[in-house]
């Protein structure tokens, strides 16, 4: 039988039309279309990284630009239309998700009791219902709202002190929920407190789960390998991915295909079956992206579709860098043509440098293209205006 092989421009244009970046970013970016854009990507992740605008609010802002962060937190916090959580990192994620979620829960609830017991923070087992206690009798709280007496560390998750842990392992378990965030701080409540029933009352078995996990991954990335596909939401197993590709193959829900790298070699993936059938090419729009865009976070799928590296260099010394502490990725159409180094200052969106990837030609078009971009961003961010450095084109020519 022979393998159908998506050509690498073709593979583009699918992988992009699913994570809402073959159209331009047009629409209210709010209510309903903002549920809708969420509910497409399957998920949106949260980072506290704000040199310009949070990650979650760029890539909802990349694809809707005229969204304001105000709308996530009226569906996330109001209208209880998303809830937060964990996916392969802290996510704001479908409301309707939540009962599958449930198997996270509980595979998590028992790694977690594992992995931190073994951590040294065995006491905070014995916090566990002082916490819980704590919150059913007065009310929503902050992990600062709890262990007043226990020692605080300055440094990461492994200076935690024992009742903030039994805190964070109650949320990834289920138990407690985000209710809002206050900045960025979590304020949880009891679960039963913040889904609504109908979500809340839902039940699915294991392979349920597993089903929707798989199906709605393959639907989200076009096409996809089992390792990928257990990865994409990081709630199934690889063995249980691979188990469905095999039962999806037999169903013919799903078929085998080579999908061609931009260095031209084939990878054997499986997909939907009219996977050959064409896709339109994106908009031949600039657009700056989030380093946790969707459409990036996989890196190894990044260099493989569209030859881009990329590594945060947040934790790497100044010295060594060789871009800058947190570079955003500038995509044109289906190309990803460079990155640029920015920051706001007070009122202003201070550009610093952008380097074009190799082979990438800034003419006076695409450079243009790219400052009414930047002009865009700097309203968004909340600046009356982009200043840009005497030097801030690396190379590229114009």
């Amino acid at each position: 039988m022979n393998v159908p092989v998506l050509d690498n421009c073709a593979a583009r244009h699918l992988f992009l039309a699913k994570h809402g970046l073959i159209d331009r970013p047009s629409g209210p970016g709010k209510g309903a279309d903002l549920r809708a854009v969420i509910d497409d990507l399957g998920f949106v992740q949260l980072d506290s990284v704000n040199t310009f605008a949070r990650a979650h609010d760029l890539i909802l802002w990349s694809r809707r630009q005229r969204y304001r962060p105000k709308a996530l937190q009226y569906l996330l916090h109001r209208d209880r239309q998303v809830f937060e959580h964990w996916t392969h990192d802290a996510a704001v994620i479908p409301i309707g998700s939540f009962a599958y979620w449930r198997l996270k829960f509980k595979r998590d609830e028992v790694r977690l009791a594992r992995h931190w017991s073994e951590a040294r923070r065995d006491d905070f087992h014995a916090k566990i219902d002082d916490v819980l206690r704590r919150i059913a009798d007065h009310g929503a709280c902050t992990s600062g709202d709890v262990g007043a007496d226990e020692a605080r560390g300055k440094g990461g998750w492994w200076d935690w002190h024992p009742s903030k842990t039994a805190l964070e392992y109650l949320w990834r378990s289920g138990q407690v929920s985000v209710l809002r965030r206050d900045g960025f701080t979590k304020v949880y409540d009891l679960t039963e407190r913040v889904i609504p029933p109908e979500q809340l009352n839902r039940r699915f078995t294991t392979e349920e789960t597993v089903d929707w996990c798989c199906a709605g991954a393959m639907d989200r990335l076009g096409f996809a390998t089992s390792g990928e596909l257990a990865a994409f939401w990081d709630v199934v197993r690889p063995e249980e991915a691979k188990a469905w590709c095999r039962a999806a193959l037999a169903d013919r829900r799903i078929i085998e295909v080579d999908v061609e790298g931009v260095d031209g070699k084939l990878r054997r993936s499986f997909a939907r079956p009219d996977v050959m059938e064409p896709v339109a090419a994106p908009a031949s729009r600039v657009r700056i992206l989030s380093p946790f865009d969707p459409a990036l976070r996989d890196r190894n799928r990044a260099e493989r579709l569209f030859g881009f590296h990329y590594r945060i260099e947040i934790f790497v010394p100044e010295a060594k860098r060789t871009y800058g502490y947190y570079v955003f990725p500038v995509i044109e159409g289906d190309r990803l043509i460079g990155r640029i180094d920015m920051k706001r200052d007070g009122g202003v969106l201070k550009v610093r440098a952008f380097w074009p990837e190799k082979g990438v030609r800034m003419g006076l078009g695409r450079v243009r293209a790219l400052e009414a971009e930047l002009e865009r961003s700097a309203v968004f961010g909340g600046c009356d205006s982009a200043r840009y450095g005497d030097d801030w084109m690396r190379g590229g020519g114009t």
